[in-house]
């Protein structure tokens, strides 16, 4: 059965994980501050909004490391395609489809005061209750998600 569900292995998976915990967990250490990404598209702005939200002293102080975590996210997305063979891993979705997604996801991330990786990885560390709740509410809603688009697409 783990081998229909992970036809890839998953190795990668797990030494994906590990590293973002060790990752999240040195930022939390060293600043006391939760690295979700949603704040890195808020602090970010900052450096060219004139717009009083975006300038809150939590996000201005932070900007910096947020822009190197995000950059340095998408370099460690880069490394893990290099070394294991994800070639074979390619989504079927659309990218007119992708793009609606992120949108909604972005928008969800504000709503939700924090995205997926703040609550799920963060805050659920750290025993929050509303960030266990956020996290059943986003889990809850890909299944349903996932299972009307399954309908819809016909199985696709």
């Amino acid at each position: 059965m783990l081998n229909e569900l992970f036809p890839t292995g998953m190795s990668h998976f797990a030494l994906g994980g590990l590293m973002i915990g060790l990752g999240i967990s040195l930022i939390f250490i060293t600043t006391g501050l939760v690295a979700g990404a949603s704040s890195v598209f808020s602090s970010s702005w900052s450096f060219l909004s004139k717009a009083e939200f975006f300038h809150q002293a939590s996000l201005k102080s932070s900007r910096n490391w947020r822009l190197v975590f995000a950059v340095a996210s998408i370099a460690g997305a880069l490394v893990m395609v290099q070394l294991f063979d994800v070639d074979s891993v390619i989504t079927q979705v659309s990218g007119w489809q992708l793009f609606i997604g992120g949108l909604i996801a972005g928008f969800g991330a504000r709503f939700g005061n924090g995205c997926t990786s703040g609550h799920g990885i963060c805050g659920i560390a750290s025993l929050s209750i509303p960030s266990l709740l956020a996290v059943l509410t986003f889990l809850f809603t890909a299944i349903v998600t996932a299972q009307l688009m399954s309908a819809v697409l016909g199985g696709q």
